[in-house]
């Protein structure tokens, strides 16, 4: 196995632990979590905006660490950092703990994302940088995937399903250890704040809007299916299974961007999105719609990820590391915002109306543009 497809499978493996555990399998968790700590929607809400931020705060960190200290020993406490913050939520106690335990485990995912970037950079010819970065940003389904049939096996036990997730990040960060390389192109860069040109802003708009809109499956969708169809465990369960299957197509985006350009595929995968959420939250929903708007939720989101990705890193093709925290930072922001926000408006107005508007900040992410310092499609072959 070449060193690049080694590192490639050890990003893929990472990113699903700390993203698939320890960020996303809180929405899946949820309605036991808030039967035995008797949480509010609202205050679910801040609970899963708070991992949000602690993804916020640790990408930023992430990137200036990666740009100093090299790839090897970020990846490695973004593994560690998942561990600690996912035993933390096994064993919390009380709302209070529980929510410091999510910002944590939140924050692991900033953490692992932009060494990961910086080592593709080093590691890996530069005509195959989109799709190994994509690959490995498709992990995020993988981990999704897994999570689903665990809360299927243990029912209701969260806190044992979250432990045993502590245990795999745990065995991720020797992984890392074994095969992401020490020093980075990154590292050669002088630091400070990338020129916010009208290339980066575009896609600062364009992710904010996208990554609010998706807390209204990734924070409140076993939520919304348990209210719109009386699902319990097993059909959140397989409806986080479906998310998490199609969200491995994501894995093409990379392939999809340089065929057809970044603009395209921005705007096809964001209707699809949009599509997502209906098809899952509102009232006119059933189990089939509910499974087959988690399939698309999942294949879009993963791939809308991976062009923010490639848009990022294609800006600042000398600082990778920056280019792909300045896009997942600004997702994780929308998120932020987003997730506290549709708790909020659940608890006073019906949820179809939460799960429209939403959809709508979807769509209207497409309104910002690449622009013309992204690469176009390829030409065709005469």
């Amino acid at each position: 196995m070449s060193p690049s497809v080694y590192l490639g499978a050890a990003g893929f493996g990472l990113i699903a632990v700390c993203y698939g555990f320890a960020r996303f399998a809180f929405g899946l968790f949820l309605p036991q979590i808030d039967t035995d700590l008797a949480l509010t929607p609202t205050l679910s809400g801040f609970i899963s905006g708070g991992s949000f931020l602690g993804y916020c705060l640790a990408i930023i960190l992430s990137a200036y660490l990666t740009e100093r200290i090299g790839a090897r020993a970020v990846a490695i406490g973004a593994a560690l950092v998942a561990a600690v913050g996912m035993a933390g939520i096994a064993t919390a106690p009380s709302p209070l703990l529980l929510a410091s335990a999510v910002m944590l485990a939140g924050s692991s995912t900033g953490l692992a994302s932009p060494p990961m970037a910086a080592a593709v950079a080093t590691a890996v010819r530069r005509d195959r940088q989109s799709a190994t970065n994509t690959i490995i940003n498709a992990g995020t389904s993988a981990g999704v995937v897994l999570s689903g049939p665990v809360a299927l096996l243990m029912g209701g036990q969260w806190r044992l399903a979250f432990a045993c997730f502590a245990v795999a990040a745990f065995v991720m960060a020797v992984v890392a250890a074994l095969s992401v390389p020490s020093g980075t192109k990154a590292t050669q860069v002088s630091g400070g704040l990338p020129p916010f040109n009208s290339v980066i802003m575009r896609l600062i708009a364009a992710a904010f809007l996208m990554g609010a809109s998706s807390t209204a499956i990734w924070s409140f969708g076993g939520k919304l299916v348990a209210l719109q169809l009386g699902w319990g465990n097993t059909g959140a369960g397989l409806l986080w299974i479906a998310i998490g299957t199609a969200g491995i197509m994501g894995a093409g985006a990379g392939t999809l961007v340089t065929r057809f350009g970044i603009d395209r595929v921005h705007w096809l995968f964001l209707g699809v999105l949009a599509a997502g959420i209906i098809l899952v939250g509102t009232s006119a929903t059933t189990p089939l719609l509910a499974i087959v708007g988690g399939m698309l939720f999942g294949a879009a989101y993963i791939m809308v990820t991976g062009v923010y990705l490639v848009w990022g890193v294609t800006a600042l093709p000398d600082r990778p590391a920056t280019g792909l925290m300045i896009g997942f930072l600004t997702i994780a922001i929308g998120q932020t915002a987003g997730a506290p926000l549709f708790g909020f408006l659940m608890d006073r107005l019906p949820p179809d109306y939460a799960v429209l508007g939403f959809a709508c900040l979807a769509l209207t992410a497409g309104l910002a543009r690449a622009g013309s310092a992204i690469p176009k499609p390829a030409p065709k072959a005469i």
